[in-house]
């Protein structure tokens, strides 16, 4: 049920400019940043509102000033004022009229300029959008060679003409949908025609425009409500903050969501092997592509498995150990404290702590946080006999192994003690227990249709030649990868 005060805002004007301005003002809440400018126009009073800071004092002065001072016919009201304008006069390349005080607000809230005219019961509104933003920089967390240096910034529109210049075809949708009862964000539905599957899409818009929420502030606020679960430990919606890598994931027929306010964009669906991936693979020979593809998998492994294995290795396995590093691991642990897997616990939630503080404080302090760490975890730990030399080694390995594949470094976080425990309590048996569920975890994922485990299950044998491998762009231009393809193996539409 609506508010009181939502009632109050779903008005329409009325034929006096004096009331339509008090029931905007009573709409606005009185707002310090709502500012009026009250003037005549062609023989009739005029006033001019705008946001404080949304709109280009310099736009309003130049297209809506000079051309409404110049007026030299008079008009009996402001209605016929309004129509004159309308018809034949170009005061900005937006503009439209509405007599909705709901839709006004939002308007003027988005940077318009709104212009009441006499007696007039519509207001026109004016697209003078100026506000402050940041400017086109290179992406900070997906960092590439010989890829372009532009990221996406906060400007919804700003980053619907990056997503412009590269895909210059009439094939390519933009649908504006706006989400939060509050916050009224503009979101934007990006799609190409003919590739991206209808039925997704009438999904995806029927999700967004239903969304259970007051305000949208990051890409964090909406994937939850586009994944199947909350229980995933894998993401089926990827982010990115690179046009390029955006318009690439279109053209396999993805859909892509744009939201005002932040650089992050939403790719649906993401699949578990493209998080392995990077558009430098595309750059470099095959043959060295294919070998950076295979050492992130074996970084994975590592990051995963190493910290576990170790201690299933050291209690429950020692002859699989090396006999001089049988040796080694028990001169090591003769004054140690503490058990096996309580070194390895601390370290590693040490290691999280180090990281965390190093990224939250600022620059000026992170670096000092990360060198006392260091030392911390190194050098002073060791020598005091808290911890071992080969337990350090292996966390510190598992550790620098998942920052191969940051966009695993929230469930490689997650999964770690998991495995350690489950190492513990049954050796090699148990990790591997624990990694058949993983693996039945991510093969059972799926979003609007597509297994997120694809094209390795279901198995799509002349999809792989982009996953085990990189191969030549002859080759692979020749089997371009859609998303319908998985849709149809899977059952659903195209």
């Amino acid at each position: 049920m609506q508010s009181d005060t939502e009632r109050r805002i779903a008005l329409k004007l009325l034929a006096s400019l004096e009331k339509n301005l008090e029931l905007l003002r009573n709409a606005a809440g009185n707002s310090a940043d709502t500012v009026i400018s009250r003037f005549s126009a062609g023989g009739v009073p005029c006033a001019l509102l705008s946001c404080e800071g949304m709109c280009s004092a310099g736009q309003i002065a130049e297209q809506l000033g000079k051309p409404l001072n110049a007026l030299k016919a008079r008009f009996p009201d402001g209605t016929a004022l309004m129509q004159y304008l309308l018809e034949n006069r170009l005061l900005a390349a937006d503009s439209s009229a509405e007599s909705d005080t709901n839709a006004l607000l939002l308007r003027m809230h988005s940077g318009f300029a709104l212009l009441l005219c006499g007696d007039a019961a519509e207001a026109l509104c004016f697209g003078l959008q100026g506000y402050a933003s940041r400017g086109i920089q290179e992406p900070s967390g997906e960092l590439n060679i010989y890829g372009a240096k532009e990221g996406f910034t906060e400007p919804l529109r700003t980053n619907m003409s990056l997503i412009r210049r590269r895909l210059r075809s009439p094939l390519l949708r933009f649908e504006l949908l706006t989400a939060g009862t509050v916050s009224r964000t503009e979101l934007c539905l990006c799609s190409l025609s003919g590739r991206t599957p209808e039925d997704m899409l009438r999904q995806i818009r029927q999700k967004l425009q239903t969304l259970p929420l007051e305000t949208v502030l990051s890409s964090g606020y909406i994937r939850p409500f586009l994944e199947e679960s909350d229980c995933q430990l894998v993401h089926s919606i990827g982010t990115t903050e690179r046009p390029d890598v955006f318009c690439a994931k279109l053209l396999e027929g993805r859909a892509g969501i744009l939201i005002d306010g932040t650089p992050f964009a939403l790719v649906i669906p993401q699949l578990f092997c493209e998080t392995f991936q990077t558009l430098d693979d595309y750059n470099y020979p095959p043959a060295y592509a294919t070998l950076l593809r295979w050492l992130k998998y074996a970084a994975a492994l590592l990051a995963l498995l190493l910290p576990a294995a170790y201690l299933a290795a050291a209690l429950y396995h020692p002859e699989y150990l090396h006999r001089t590093l049988l040796r080694i691991l028990r001169e090591a642990e003769q004054n140690a404290p503490f058990s096996l897997a309580a070194e390895m616990l601390g370290i590693l939630f040490m290691f999280e702590t180090v990281r965390e503080a190093g990224l939250r404080l600022p620059k000026a302090v992170g670096g000092a946080v990360g060198m006392i760490g260091g030392l911390l975890l190194g050098d002073a730990a060791v020598e005091a006999g808290l911890i071992s030399t080969p337990v350090l080694t292996a966390a510190a390995l598992s550790a620098t192994a998942g920052f191969v594949i940051p966009e695993h470094h929230a469930a490689l976080t997650v999964l770690r003690p998991a495995l350690i425990l489950a190492a513990v309590l049954a050796g090699i048996p148990g990790i591997a227990l624990a990694c058949t569920v993983l693996l039945y975890h991510i093969c059972g994922l799926e979003v609007f249709g597509c297994p997120v485990s694809a094209p390795a299950a279901p198995l799509l044998p002349h999809k792989l030649h982009d996953v085990l491998g990189r191969i030549g762009f002859r080759r692979l231009s020749q089997g371009n990868f859609r998303i319908s393809d998985i849709r149809q193996q899977k059952g659903g539409r195209p």
